[in-house]
């Protein structure tokens, strides 16, 4: 089994398992403020094992009035219908008791039984400016709970991304939340006090988080997993191109691919993904979820199906995506090299995970 997690060694591990024990989990001082306004995509995590990968999303924020004429009604638009962020006046999802959070939502994370969680990451990210402005200093602190557990402050381990634009104020985060998931495992987790903003503008209110965990499981295929993350940004429809070498996926073998991306909107047209397998013909995916020509649309789904174990569980999050997609259609011949291209414009994208079964 080769294991090559990023940046993370005993020593961390370990004062992560302390810190969650004492209800923070947090970053050394100096990379909790760093942030730039374009990330380059980079291996967070590699494995080989018997397992897989799990992962748990919502969104932030949504719809609480109609402000666009002839965009669907708020109900409508949260129940799938075609609206976008910026068709509505948006308010942040608090679904929790406490009264000093302002956002939360929740999410199940499912690792079967019998399982050891070898890596987890929780994303989160958000723009800053609707009809509000957000400062930016609290990008890089949310809050997070396990099931059945109380909040612990959660802090960035690495650079934020952050870019301001004449249209938004967009910025993604993360931190390795390992030993939290090991020990918690599966069931519903709770994110709260996303730095997001509310109100109305033409590019719209989004965002939200994505807990991502890889695990290995005797009974499991042998799988390569692999975590990519960065902040990249679509503009003037550029493509973002990610490659991922040195796989040993066997001819027909079965895989998945994961990403996170902000302000997708429902209804567009032009967001694609497609994966070339070793140089071979490009394969655009698609799924009932996710169109070709939309993939990007405000979706939490798993293989073309909504994601409904969290809450809220709104079909259209109205900016926010997390989706998982069926990658066997690029592996027919197997690969060694996948080269991973997310066209379209108007939208960020913050991690890409993928499992794909190894020769026997």
């Amino acid at each position: 089994m080769r294991f090559h997690p990023r940046r993370v060694g005993r020593v961390v591990l370990c004062v992560l398992a302390a810190l969650a024990l004492s209800g923070i989990i947090q970053a050394p001082a100096s990379a909790q403020f760093s942030s730039a306004p374009s990330v380059p995509f980079s291996e967070r995590y590699r494995a080989q094992l018997h397992g897989g990968i799990s992962r748990a999303a919502n969104a932030a924020i949504t719809c609480v009035e109609q402000v666009a004429p002839g965009a669907p009604a708020c109900p409508a638009a949260q129940r799938g219908a075609a609206g976008r962020n910026g068709d509505y006046r948006m308010f942040y999802t608090d679904i929790d008791d406490d009264p000093n959070t302002y956002n939360s939502t929740s999410a199940e994370l499912r690792i079967p039984e019998g399982a050891r969680v070898t890596y987890a990451r929780l994303y989160w990210g958000g723009n800053l400016r609707v009809g509000e402005q957000k400062p930016h200093a609290d990008n890089g602190r949310v809050l997070i709970a396990e099931p059945g557990g109380n909040y612990k402050v959660l802090r960035a381990d690495s650079v934020v991304g952050h870019r301001v634009t004449d249209h938004d104020d967009a910025f993604t985060a993360s931190a390795d939340v390992t030993e939290l998931v090991r020990w918690s495992r599966s069931g519903a987790w709770t994110v709260a006090d996303i730095n997001v903003a509310m109100g109305h503008s033409a590019a719209g209110a989004w965002g939200g988080w994505t807990l991502v965990a890889a695990w290995e499981h005797a009974d499991s295929p042998l799988r390569d997993l692999v975590i990519q993350d960065g902040f990249r940004s679509t503009d003037g429809g550029n493509e973002i191109r990610l490659d991922v070498d040195g796989l040993n996926a066997a001819p027909g073998a079965e895989g998945r691919i994961g990403f996170v991306g902000y302000d997708g909107d429902r209804g567009s047209s032009g967001d694609s993904l497609a994966v070339t397998a070793d140089r071979r013909a490009p394969v655009r995916l698609s799924d009932d979820a996710n169109p070709a020509g939309n993939v990007m649309n405000s979706t939490i789904s798993d293989l073309g199906v909504p994601v409904t174990g969290r809450t809220p569980a709104h079909h259209n999050t109205l900016g926010y995506d997390s989706d998982v997609m069926d990658l066997t259609p690029a592996l027919t011949a197997g690969a060694e090299r996948l080269s991973v291209g997310f066209g379209g414009s108007g939208y960020h994208l913050g991690a890409v995970f993928l499992q794909a079964d190894v020769r026997g």
